[in-house]
């Protein structure tokens, strides 16, 4: 019997996630000038650096390239970005050989159709409530969350807590 959700959070050690769709909400502004503007949220963010501080592996891979948004994950503490990822499967097996992890112990997140070979190759697959259904058919877990709008908290949150590791790391800070 396949195990659920619930089942598989205790042992993730590693968070995979897709920009666009899943830590924005797939909308892209385009300026006169032709630069590209993508929104992210802060609680996400929060999230993310949350994971990064407390040892999790956190990777982002996704088939934009913005300069920008990597500098804003950077800043959030993840080293290790693959952007101008079109064949996604590459650079999950090269961050887990890199980082000797097993996929099993993996949450992906994605929305759309380049993350299907992914998400198949993972413990945990993820996606927010508007990914396209073909994403929604084989992921364990649907955030209540869109794109863009909290769905990476959702899931960093939900591991965490599972792990008795949320609310820990507001008494360490606050002691």
């Amino acid at each position: 019997m396949e195990k659920s959700y619930k089942e598989i959070m205790p042992q993730i050690n590693t968070f995979i996630f897709d920009v666009d769709g899943v830590l924005t909400d797939g909308n892209i502004t385009i300026f006169p000038n032709g630069d590209l503007v993508r929104h992210m949220n802060t609680k996400d963010g929060y999230a993310l650096k949350t994971a990064v501080d407390m040892g999790y592996n956190v990777c982002i891979i996704s088939g934009g390239t913005n300069e920008a948004v990597k500098s804003r994950l950077r800043g959030l503490g993840i080293t290790d970005i693959y952007l101008g990822a079109h064949n996604k499967i590459e650079q999950l097996d090269e961050y887990l050989d890199i980082h000797e992890i097993d996929s099993e112990r993996v949450l992906y997140m994605g929305d759309d159709i380049p993350d299907f070979p992914v998400m198949k190759n993972v413990g945990l697959p993820t996606c927010p409530k508007d990914a396209v259904p073909e994403i929604q058919n084989i992921s364990k877990y649907i955030s209540q969350k869109k794109g863009g709008k909290g769905c990476v908290r959702d899931v960093i949150e939900q591991v965490l807590k599972v792990q008795d590791k949320w609310n820990s790391q507001f008494d360490a800070k606050y002691d």
